[in-house]
């Protein structure tokens, strides 16, 4: 199994940044595909920045040029950095992992973007 521990969210104001973590633990393959997801309230879990195993990143066309997917293989972590944070890009940011057809999800984070 794969466990994914959280860090990073919490207020800022719009234009700000914020630096997401997400720890990997348990079973890790190198071709896992990684990314991050978004939820709002009232809103399907949608995603954000995706890297494929071979480290190439995809990013969702709301969040183009301002997030950055990134993962450090040695320490088993993946990073979202998220620049010029916008009110619409206030939600919960969920760690994901799949596998096959398996996938695991972090327990989330919340992020609001507010003045």
């Amino acid at each position: 199994q794969v466990q994914l521990a959280e860090s990073g969210g919490g207020w800022v104001q719009p234009g700000g940044s914020l630096r997401l973590s997400c720890a990997r633990s348990g079973s890790v393959w190198p071709y896992d595909i990684l990314g991050w997801h978004r939820q709002a309230p009232g809103k399907q879990r949608e995603p954000v920045a995706t890297m494929s195993p071979g480290g190439v990143p995809r990013y969702a066309d709301s969040v183009k040029g301002r997030f950055t997917i990134s993962r450090d293989n040695a320490k088993n972590t993946v990073t979202l950095q998220m620049n010029s944070l916008k009110p619409e890009d206030t939600a919960v940011y969920y760690c994901h992992v799949q596998r096959f057809d398996n996938q695991w999800w972090g327990q989330g984070t919340q992020v609001t973007v507010s003045s």
